[in-house]
């Protein structure tokens, strides 16, 4: 019988020595990292028992709803190479009974992309079938596979060319207060609001996972133009943001940095996709085309980030 138990601090090791050798888990789902932004949610993760660990899942309550997790860009249930359906299943029958014990009316699940998988992981996508789970958001990403390139574009071409002409330069940087400063005047200046992390959080962050969080940068003799800061797990280097300054989009300063990025840093590297992030809005019911164009035309091409729920009427 599999025993349920919610996460607190004691489990800390165990619980981030079972993500650090799962088949789906990445370093978000550290302790570490969840937990920087711990005031903004409150914490409900999940641990699962056969009588050894068998699973984990990071997830958050807010009123009667359980997040799998709110704060994190991807989520879901994360297994050992020794998860089979059948086990996946008997664990969603034990969770629904949880979760119908604790009140929750709906649950709301998010999946790992299939792209972190390191080996098939999909358990979880049938599981929530039985359990007649509907699919109400779907975010369109776009991710290149590093080993059977697609050739940029001649536009992307044009810009790699055009950056280079004006002799910028890339390298990587732990400057995040430059960086959170052209990201804060940019979405001031043309969307009105502010980055979701504070300079000060990205560093802390960066410093705890410095293998996993890089930013690399492009000058013009000493001068920002333009960061991009990436996050890479075992098999993925994701880009989570890119800002350029008004003059490091004229000399486009953000082409320079993926040019290098893809053409020589992780080409010297053992990953298998560069992920650009979501293109899509309105709980992925609007493209950005123009986003989504851009990325497509560095060779990028579709992968999708899933969202379900399951409401109370269908948690036995």
């Amino acid at each position: 019988m599999i025993e349920i138990v919610k996460y607190e601090s004691s489990y800390k090791s165990r619980w981030d020595d079972f993500v650090s050798n799962s088949k789906n888990g990445s370093f978000l789902f550290y302790r570490d990292y969840m937990e920087y932004h711990s005031d903004r949610f409150l914490d409900s993760s999940l641990m699962f028992f056969d009588n050894d660990l068998i699973a984990v899942m990071p997830a958050n309550v807010a009123g009667d709803f359980l997040y799998s997790h709110q704060g994190l860009t991807y989520g879901g249930i994360v297994t050992g190479y020794d998860m089979k359906l059948r086990v996946m299943l008997d664990l969603f029958d034990a969770l629904m009974g949880h979760l119908k014990e604790h009140q929750v009316k709906t649950f709301i699940y998010k999946t790992v992309p299939h792209i972190y998988h390191l080996i098939p992981a999909e358990e979880d996508l049938y599981a929530l079938f039985r359990h007649n789970a509907k699919l109400v958001r779907r975010d369109a990403s776009a991710a290149i596979f590093l080993h059977e390139r697609i050739a940029f574009s001649k536009g992307r071409k044009r810009g790699v060319k055009r950056g280079k002409s004006k002799k910028l330069t890339v390298k990587r940087t732990n400057d995040f207060g430059t960086f959170m400063s052209i990201a804060k005047d940019i979405l001031s200046r043309k969307y009105d609001t502010t980055p979701t992390h504070t300079a000060r959080e990205i560093e802390s962050l960066a410093t705890r996972f410095p293998e996993k969080i890089k930013l690399f940068a492009a000058y013009q003799d000493e001068t920002m133009l333009a960061g991009m800061m990436m996050y890479e797990t075992t098999r993925v280097a994701h880009m989570q943001y890119i800002f350029s300054t008004e003059h490091g989009q004229k000399v486009s300063a953000g082409e320079v940095i993926l040019d290098y990025l893809l053409n020589d840093y992780y080409a010297r590297r053992d990953k298998q996709y560069f992920d650009f992030g979501i293109s899509t809005e309105q709980g992925g019911w609007h493209l950005n085309r123009g986003l989504i164009a851009y990325k497509e035309g560095f060779g990028a091409r579709a992968t999708m980030y899933d969202t379900y729920e399951v409401d109370s009427g269908n948690i036995r």
